[in-house]
């Protein structure tokens, strides 16, 4: 079981890192959905520890997919640190099936790589039946299973970043039902509205970003857990531009380098 218990610590920590980056939630506002999600988006982040360099997070919006009759979103994500970091070794892929809502997701599986190989995780969420189903396996070997009832609709470490970006300008405070690994839990979203200027590497000129805040109700791998900020972009594409989250020995944070969405740029101020 010692893969099985890497694995449910690793998926934790991917979803704090995402939470803090894709700066989270709200309810409708004025922007469209067609706005904010576009098929073959890519956004390549940077995660930092007091200027040095420790990683990359990459998110890709695919096509809409049938998924049991029904057209959703294919998200990817892609987690790996960089070469001779003392202590951090991390490569993990993942994707979710997210409704066209783009408030929870369908279907989720991750995968974590070990020494002794890829370590999968799959989640189902069978809303008709009031139930997630978790398994967990190697090859074609199951290590853990899994089913919970619920009566809630479920937010993963990929469908977050999306629900994030659909609303984060209603200045509102939410408690998030949020799945990691075999944990059902709950994030704690406060989106105060606030319009802050941003500086990143990646361009030349300040950004104009909408700011937050929030807090994880959960402890992931190096102690990330508490509070977390961030900020997006304030315009209709609604990007993650930088996020600050806590660990064992510090602040670390997340910044956007490059991005590939047809007719965008981070907006000046």
């Amino acid at each position: 079981m010692v893969a099985g218990n890497n694995l449910h610590q690793i998926n934790k920590y991917i979803v704090a890192v995402i939470l803090a980056f894709s700066f989270i939630f709200s309810t409708q506002n004025s922007h469209s959905k067609s706005m904010m999600m576009s098929e073959g988006e890519e956004l390549f982040y940077e995660v930092s520890y007091m200027g040095i360099k420790l990683g990359s997070i990459k998110m890709i919006t695919n096509k809409m997919v049938d998924f049991k009759g029904k057209k959703v979103y294919k998200i990817k994500a892609f987690m790996d640190s960089y070469k001779g970091i003392p202590f951090v070794d991390l490569h993990a892929t993942f994707e979710s099936w997210v409704d066209p809502s783009v408030t929870y997701s369908h279907k989720f599986v991750g995968g974590v790589k070990h020494d002794i190989g890829w370590v999968t995780e799959e989640a189902n969420f069978e809303y008709e039946k009031n139930l997630i189903s978790f398994n967990q396996y190697m090859g074609n070997k199951n290590f853990k299973y899994e089913e919970k009832k619920t009566n809630k609709k479920w937010c993963d470490g990929a469908s977050i970043f999306y629900f994030a970006r659909e609303f984060v300008f209603s200045n509102r405070h939410f408690l998030v039902p949020t799945q990691m690994s075999f944990d059902t839990c709950s994030t704690q979203l406060n989106f105060i509205g606030k319009k802050e200027n941003v500086e990143i590497s990646a361009v030349n000129y300040p950004v104009k970003t909408v700011f937050f805040n929030g807090q994880a109700n959960w402890t992931g791998i190096y102690g990330l857990s508490g509070k977390f900020e961030g900020w997006f972009s304030d315009d209709q594409a609604r990007i993650p531009i930088k996020a600050k989250l806590k660990v064992y020995v510090g602040s670390v944070t997340i910044e956007l380098k490059s991005w590939k969405r047809k007719g965008w740029e981070p907006p000046k101020k």
